[in-house]
């Protein structure tokens, strides 16, 4: 099996985490409210970051969407709006988690309970191997033409409010029952 380098594998991983991250979110939070941007954001964040110094740092383990997910409930305490608009960035980066496959490496999942050290550690997408990659990318493509349907983007106004805010229509996430 063929491995990729760490900037391939940069390069290759962004429909698989803006994709899989919009669908999660279309099942699990189905909120009009979220910014779905920042959602996007925090799915690419880890592998952007990480990946430019080619090797995993806090941001693949468990650690970095608590921590920044702590951070941003103390600092918008009473101010609701807020709040809700910024703790997207951390479900984005729980969902690279999940989608990266990060909890099948104890030691970097873990950090810093299961030590402090990065030096065996890989990003998880930069072990494997190239065709799985396009592959998932594939898929990647798929769930975003999904998404992109499911929730009305096909739609100019809907689409721009997207561009605009993040924001889904609530029409979309919330229709209402026929002959009401």
């Amino acid at each position: 099996m063929r491995r990729t380098s760490h900037s391939v594998t940069v390069a290759l991983m962004l429909l698989w985490f803006v994709g899989t991250g919009l669908v999660a979110m279309w099942f699990t939070f189905r909120d009009p409210a979220i910014d779905h941007r920042l959602v996007i954001l925090g799915t690419l964040l880890p592998d952007l970051i990480d990946g430019l110094s080619g090797s995993p740092w806090v941001l693949h383990t468990l650690s970095a969407p608590i921590v920044l997910m702590v951070m941003v409930m103390a600092l918008t305490i009473g101010r609701r709006h807020q709040r809700r608009l910024v703790l997207a960035l951390p479900i984005g980066m729980f969902w690279h988690l999940v989608f990266d496959g990060a909890w099948m490496n104890t030691q970097l999942f873990w950090w810093p309970i299961t030590g402090l050290s990065f030096v065996d550690a890989e990003i998880p997408v930069s072990d494997r191997a190239v065709t799985l990659l396009l592959l998932l990318e594939f898929l990647g493509f798929a769930a975003i033409c999904w998404a992109w349907r499911r929730m009305g983007l096909t739609n100019s106004s809907r689409r721009q409010l997207f561009i605009r805010t993040g924001r889904l229509d609530r029409a979309i996430t919330h229709p209402q029952p026929k002959g009401h």
